[in-house]
């Protein structure tokens, strides 16, 4: 019986910057800074968003949150945020976490207890970071400090529970990217 054993293995890595004569192509250019969206709404965001297909309802209720058992994002007014970003950093956030739904990729059956919260919360947040990065967003992380004792405990109960979390944050991602080109294929035919 064959038995797979996952382990790590250490590089030597060395920042191209620092290595004279190396091909053009190694040396890495400047990323481009976030983008600066005010307080307005963006176009292009809302509808990046609302063709991922989870319904988004906003009221004067000031918080935000996923609601697995009816499908659907809740979420303030973008006004009462400080600047367009930080809520298009938390709709990403929420979307992550939609991601977890029966219909999608199935994560919330599977974690489903306190273990299984500080978990989601770690996909939703890494998820975030990710996404973000895709839209050229500032990730906020002004409530990851809320979640840090919970995720350490998890993780000092499963060492490889960051790897995992990476693993399901990239599948939303992916998922939330992917229905986008659909959509965009669909328009154009």
């Amino acid at each position: 019986e064959e038995r797979r054993l996952p382990y790590l293995k250490s590089y030597s890595v060395f920042n191209a910057e620092q290595i004279e004569g190396l091909a053009p192509e190694y040396y890495g250019s400047p990323a481009e800074a976030a983008r600066d969206l005010g307080t307005e709404a963006d176009p292009a965001l809302d509808a990046f968003f609302a063709e991922i297909g989870v319904e988004i309802r906003t009221t004067d209720d000031p918080r935000a949150y996923y609601n697995p058992t009816a499908d659907y994002i809740h979420m303030p007014p973008i006004a009462t945020f400080h600047d367009a970003a930080g809520y298009y950093g938390t709709l990403a956030h929420e979307e992550i976490h939609a991601t977890g739904h029966s219909t999608r990729l199935d994560r919330f059956s599977r974690f489903n207890d306190r273990k299984g919260y500080a978990f989601e919360e770690m996909v939703a947040e890494l998820g975030n970071a990710m996404l973000c990065a895709k839209l050229g967003l500032t990730p906020d992380f002004g409530q990851s400090g809320a979640y840090i004792k919970s995720w350490l405990r998890a993780l000092n109960d499963d060492k490889r529970l960051i790897f995992k979390a990476a693993s399901e944050a990239q599948k939303a991602v992916d998922l939330l990217t992917k229905q986008q080109h659909v959509e965009e294929e669909r328009a154009a035919a």
